[in-house]
């Protein structure tokens, strides 16, 4: 193995120096060894090194796999304890470390800075029931728009959701790509994940990994993404995701219920979350389009609710959350035309606050808010008031991605018609202008805007504790393709 260090200078590519790397050779093994490994043959004394070589790989990987699980939950517990310093956070996907370190002045100890699941989820979920907020869970199709979403996370001091659809993970994994099987779907989610754990430490601020509405047709691609996150648990001690969505709502009740428990009781093996869905949220989205939903099925009632409660509460280490039906409707129109009912939350609470003989005024359900653009502030925060921890944003960050990039188009419109001549001189360049970076980031700040209003919105605003982010550094010029002075 070698090491290649170049530079490049006026353009072109200097000379390269090549840098060998030393290798150690294999630590002898002992007769003891040889006689544990009866599989392992003789050899001649011409490949007795060699021989050692593949014994003592041998024997380095099985004392790898005697590391157990309960050894590595200790190991990364103790590290969440300890304090995180600036070095300590860079690049933590390509660290030793075995878990993020860190904490926040207002959150539970074990909510840390970047991707939580397990009880780390657990602790910040009910944190936000507790104190009245509700956390934005917003539908992500790149790298830009994940960005854009925890950057505005952190300018809020507040954690965030980022999810993926299908068809979002599709497109995140290339429209090019064959789908047969989901496999793109499943790529592009797994992708997208790994970018946000690369990238959510470093802004410091908790990250809720999610996948969105998974209908029954569907099932293949969130196998796939278990089957991810049972691989990431089984080297990290913990899911590649922190929670999964399954929307069977179309589905009778009862084969919505039973299918949830089987997939909650493989997701609790690996501490990972699942959210439901039952009644049927209105409108279009992503492909699901329910716009001629029968009314009635736009509002669930407390007894189907318990139901869902019951049989999922019985499932050991399982975590879950409940898209309830309140008059939801998924889409933009005009306000007052979406007609809310969040008591149906707060009946639900009582109900099965009731049922399970938890004191008065417990909200024991954990509700997630579906189709909220264009809802009434007052209908909002009524539904957080009961519970909600969780609410949808797709609509109004599609728009604000897409306006961003309007604006930039429109302010720098003369700018952006050749290559070559701009109202600067017939000879000037407009590299910097359609330098694809310049309109993204453009889309990115507006992005970070339209998602200030909903944390204010949600109340999810300086719950960490942490106060404003500093002025980013080393951030690169003009030069090397930023925005236009």
């Amino acid at each position: 193995c070698s090491i290649v260090v170049g530079h490049r200078h006026s353009g072109a590519m200097e000379a390269f120096t090549v840098a060998p790397l030393s290798v150690q050779p294999a630590t002898p093994v002992t007769p003891a060894v040889l006689q544990a490994s009866p599989n392992i043959a003789p050899q001649a004394s011409g490949n007795h090194g060699f021989t050692q070589t593949l014994v003592g790989a041998a024997a380095a990987a099985a004392a790898a796999r005697g590391v157990t699980r309960a050894q590595r939950q200790k190991r990364r517990a103790t590290r969440l304890a300890q304090p995180a310093g600036l070095d300590e956070k860079r690049f933590p996907v390509l660290s030793r470390r075995d878990a993020p370190v860190g904490s926040f002045p207002k959150m539970p100890d074990s909510v840390h800075p970047g991707v939580v699941s397990g009880q780390a989820l657990v602790d910040l979920l009910n944190h936000a029931k507790e104190n009245g907020y509700a956390i934005p869970a917003v539908n992500c199709v790149s790298s830009s728009s994940i960005n854009a979403c925890i950057e505005a996370a952190r300018k809020m001091d507040a954690p965030i959701m980022i999810q993926f659809s299908a068809g979002g993970a599709q497109f995140y994994a290339g429209k090019g790509l064959d789908n047969s099987e989901f496999h793109a779907a499943i790529a592009g989610a797994v992708s997208g994940a790994y970018h946000a754990r690369a990238v959510a430490e470093q802004y410091g601020v908790p990250v809720i990994l999610h996948t969105d509405h998974c209908a029954k047709k569907l099932l293949p691609w969130f196998d796939g993404l278990l089957e991810a996150d049972e691989r990431y648990f089984e080297r990290h001690g913990e899911p590649l995701f922190s929670s999964h969505m399954l929307d069977l709502s179309e589905e009778p009740l009862e084969e919505n219920i039973e299918i949830c428990v089987k997939y909650l009781e493989r997701m609790a093996k690996v501490n990972c979350g699942l959210e439901m869905e039952l009644g049927i949220t209105g409108g279009e989205e992503d492909g699901v389009n329910n716009e001629d939903a029968n009314p009635e099925d736009l509002y669930s009632k407390p007894e189907e609710i318990f139901q869902v409660y019951d049989a999922l509460s019985k499932v050991p280490n399982g975590f879950f959350t409940i898209a309830a039906a309140f008059g939801n409707v998924h889409g933009v129109y005009q306000p007052g035309n979406v007609k809310l009912e969040p008591t149906i939350l707060d009946k639900a609470q009582k109900y099965i606050s009731e049922k399970i003989g938890a004191e008065e005024g417990s909200k024991p359900v954990s509700f997630v808010f579906h189709g909220g653009s264009g809802s009434d502030i007052k209908d909002i925060r009524e539904a957080v008031d009961y519970g909600v921890i969780k609410m949808n944003i797709d609509t109004d960050t599609q728009w604000s991605y897409w306006n961003g990039i309007r604006d930039f188009e429109t302010k720098y419109h003369d700018y952006l018609q050749t290559q070559i001549g701009n109202p600067d001189g017939k000879d000037k360049p407009n590299k910097k202008y359609y330098d694809p970076r310049a309109c993204i980031r453009s889309a990115e700040d507006s992005t970070v805007k339209r998602m200030e209003q909903c944390f204010e919105d949600l109340r999810c605003v300086s719950v960490l504790g942490l106060g404003p982010p500093d002025k980013p550094k080393n951030v690169m010029g003009p030069r090397r393709g930023g925005l236009p002075s």
